[in-house]
C-alpha cells in the first residue's frame, strides 16, 4: 500500500500505522467493526500483532494457530473485542480463505482489479464480509487507500459519495469519527421508529 496513508480510525498511532501499511490489518480491523466502538475494532489489529509478538499480521500464522490459542489470545484483558470467541473464529476463517484463494496476501483481494464491481463482488465472498461491510471497505479503499478501480464510487453505493460522513471510509480525525458516529446513531433511531411504527 502507499506508504504516505495516513489512518485515524483507532486514534491510537502504533494501531493506525500497521492500519495504514498492512492490507490484512485493515481487512481485519473492518472484521471487528461491528457491535464495539470503532475506534476498539480498528485497534484490534495492532493487539492481535503484538500478542503475536510481530510488527504485522500474517495470514498462514493466524490460519496455522491452535483455534483455542487464538481465542485465548483475543479474550486475554483487555479483551480484542465484546465477542473474542466468535470473532478470534472469524479472523481465523478469513485468514484460511486468503491463503486458499490468495496464497495469503491480503491486497491480491484488490491489486490490479479492473473495476469497482469486480473488488466488491471479492469482498463479498471474504468469509465475514456482508454486502454493507464491502462496500464500506470498498470506500476506505479508495478514500483512504488510492485504491480506485473504474466506478469504485458507485460499487460502493451510499459509502462512495465524496464529502459524506458514513462509515470508517470517512474517518479522517476526531471530528470527522464524531459525525460519522452521529450519522450511525441516527440511523438506529430511524431503524427503531420504523420497527415501532410497523409493529404499531
Amino acid at each position: 500500500m502507499d506508504k504516505d496513508i495516513t489512518m485515524r480510525l483507532a486514534q491510537q498511532p502504533e494501531a493506525d500505522a500497521l492500519l495504514a501499511r498492512s492490507p490484512l490489518a485493515a481487512l481485519v480491523g473492518m472484521l471487528l467493526d461491528q457491535q464495539v466502538p470503532m475506534e476498539w475494532a480498528f485497534s484490534g489489529p495492532y493487539t492481535i500483532a503484538q500478542r503475536l509478538g510481530a510488527d504485522d499480521l500474517d495470514a498462514h500464522a493466524i490460519d496455522a494457530y491452535d483455534p483455542e490459542a487464538f481465542a485465548a489470545l483475543l479474550s486475554r484483558k483487555p479483551a480484542v473485542h465484546r465477542y473474542p470467541g466468535s470473532m478470534a473464529k472469524r479472523i481465523q476463517q478469513l485468514c484460511a480463505y486468503l491463503v486458499e484463494h490468495y496464497d495469503g496476501d491480503a491486497e491480491a483481494v484488490w491489486k490490479g482489479v479492473g473495476t469497482g464491481a469486480e473488488v466488491l463482488g471479492r469482498l463479498k465472498e471474504l468469509p465475514g464480509y456482508g454486502e454493507q461491510k464491502a462496500q464500506i471497505f470498498l470506500a476506505m479503499l479508495g478514500k483512504r487507500f488510492g485504491v480506485r478501480p473504474k466506478g469504485w464510487r458507485e460499487a460502493a453505493g451510499g459509502y462512495g459519495p465524496a464529502n459524506v460522513y458514513r462509515s470508517a471510509a470517512d474517518i479522517t480525525g476526531p471530528e470527522s469519527l464524531a459525525k460519522v458516529r452521529a450519522h450511525k446513531q441516527e440511523m438506529k433511531a430511524a431503524a427503531k421508529a420504523e420497527q415501532k411504527a410497523a409493529s404499531g
